[in-house]
């Protein structure tokens, strides 16, 4: 592939979520620190929303990787669960051995036990949801009920929402009121900035191993930006692309051409129109505002 023609070590722009590549700046990190902060203090729910592919799922896994070793983790990555399979993930993640035709009382009771012996042994336990838009309304429930398992000074079980922005509107409803009063700090993911996906893209190339002048013309940045909307898994895979165009051309440095043969070939990409066509878009809008106020003055 690019690596050596580029000087790289591994694939700087894969999309699979690598904590070595997590971008400490901007959004992502505010949103790091504010889970950190509202973890040590105990809150009870705490929600992360934004868009697809802002980096919920990236940053979900390096709060894992960055909380203290006495923190008892328990991840689920798949939303589709009903109450009793909720449960019963839960307990698994948490070293619950149970019977699988349990009863779902006797199961609460030892998911409480389990709890209440973490609690005494000063190990606090944190649940992180990803995709928890897609989870069923009854499962939502289900787990406010389980944070209700408190001692007199603390929860015996923190949660952690991932999810997209139509978490924020299911959570509007009225049905759900009592969770949403529950939530005590929200955090949205925005998309890069044209400053930031500079660093950002320099970031990665450099974590993959690259030394030297920037690989990104001003131009091919700006283009990327436009593309992209600043969505970092866009950005990604755009840059990807516009590598492996670079390489088949055997340019040394990515240009504006190479990105926007990435943009093409890319669905989601915003395209952007050549110069001649954006003038000529522009003109055509212009007469047509013109005779329209022609008309309006004096009538057809």
């Amino acid at each position: 592939m690019y690596l050596e023609h580029f000087g790289l070590r591994e694939a700087p722009f894969t999309l699979t979520p690598d904590t070595e590549f997590f971008f400490n700046h901007g959004s992502h990190q505010e949103a790091l620190n504010v889970l950190l902060v509202a973890l040590r203090a105990g809150e009870g729910f705490i929600k992360v929303t934004g868009e697809v592919g802002t980096g919920k799922t990236l940053l979900c896994r390096k709060l894992l990787n960055v909380l203290d070793d006495d923190v008892v983790t328990a991840y689920l990555p798949n939303p589709f669960l009903n109450p009793t399979a909720l449960r019963m993930a839960l307990a698994e993640e948490l070293g619950v051995a149970f019977a699988r035709n349990i009863g779902q009382h006797r199961l609460l009771k030892l998911i409480a036990e389990r709890l209440v012996e973490l609690s005494g042994a000063h190990k606090p336990v944190v649940l992180l949801l990803d995709e928890a838009q897609a989870m069923p309304d009854e499962s939502l429930e289900a787990l406010r009920l389980l944070t209700n398992l408190e001692t007199e000074k603390s929860k015996l079980m923190q949660v952690v929402l991932f999810g997209q922005p139509e978490l924020d509107t299911r959570l509007a409803r009225r049905s759900l009121r009592q969770l949403r009063q529950r939530i005590a700090f929200s955090y949205r993911l925005e998309p890069l900035s044209r400053r930031t996906l500079v660093e950002y893209v320099q970031h990665r190339l450099q974590v993959a191993g690259h030394q030297g002048s920037a690989l990104f013309s001003d131009a091919a940045i700006g283009r990327l930006h436009r593309s992209s909307n600043g969505i970092p898994r866009l950005v990604n895979l755009l840059c990807h692309k516009a590598l492996m165009a670079a390489y088949g051309a055997g340019d040394s440095k990515v240009g504006v051409r190479h990105v926007g043969r990435a943009a093409t070939d890319t669905e989601d990409a915003r395209q952007g129109k050549p110069g001649w066509l954006a003038l000529a878009s522009g003109l055509a809008g212009l007469i047509a505002l013109t005779s329209a106020g022609l008309i309006y003055a004096y009538g057809p």
